[in-house]
């Protein structure tokens, strides 16, 4: 069995799909950031969004994927938003936080799997390596455009990912983000 059967069956780390989280209120609240506002959700406490999407469109996402109850409330938001703050003062080179991929398509999952592993702090890969590492070589276009939809920006490290070039390309909360994530990965 290949390491990435291993990790789509879940005998090596979690399954591709993890399962559904049960009906549980999301708890949710807009935070500013050096690289924009971003959204932060909670269920079942694990972290479910972490992104420079709109409040609306977050929301009715969450609510459709998760439970309608999505509330605005910041307290089971601390330790993330902590944590997040600290990554961005260059205090914390990871985080420690349980996580949910219930917004992410099979295909995102797949991508996202291996990504902090992939691409340790301050080191960066290309779209064509991290499409070759899922041993589908000829998908950089698809693995780019997963990691667009990435529903844990920052805390599951997409912006390391960059153009064969060495061009930054794309990113959900701007090049201007990017660029500073990679400035400040690179300064340690």
């Amino acid at each position: 069995m290949t390491d990435l059967e291993r990790r789509l069956s879940g005998l090596d780390g979690p399954p591709a799909r993890p399962p559904v989280l049960p009906e549980a209120d999301v708890s949710y609240t807009l935070h500013d950031t050096p690289i924009g506002r971003m959204l932060l959700a909670t269920a079942a406490g694990k972290v479910v969004a972490s992104s420079f999407g709109d409040e609306e469109t977050m929301t009715h996402r969450l609510a459709r994927a998760i439970s309608p109850r999505v509330l605005r409330q910041s307290a089971p938001l601390d330790d993330v938003r902590r944590q997040l703050d600290e990554f961005l003062a260059g205090h914390r080179k990871s985080f420690d936080l349980a996580i949910d991929l219930t917004l992410a398509t099979d295909f995102q999952r797949l991508v996202l799997a291996d990504l902090p592993h992939l691409t340790s702090y301050g080191r960066t890969t290309t779209y064509g390596e991290l499409a070759g590492e899922i041993e589908r070589p000829k998908a950089a276009r698809a693995v780019g455009t997963a990691l667009g939809a990435n529903p844990l920006c920052v805390v599951l490290p997409c912006h390391r990912v960059i153009g064969a070039s060495g061009a930054l390309t794309g990113y959900a909360g701007g090049l201007d983000a990017k660029r500073f994530l990679l400035n400040l990965e690179s300064k340690s």
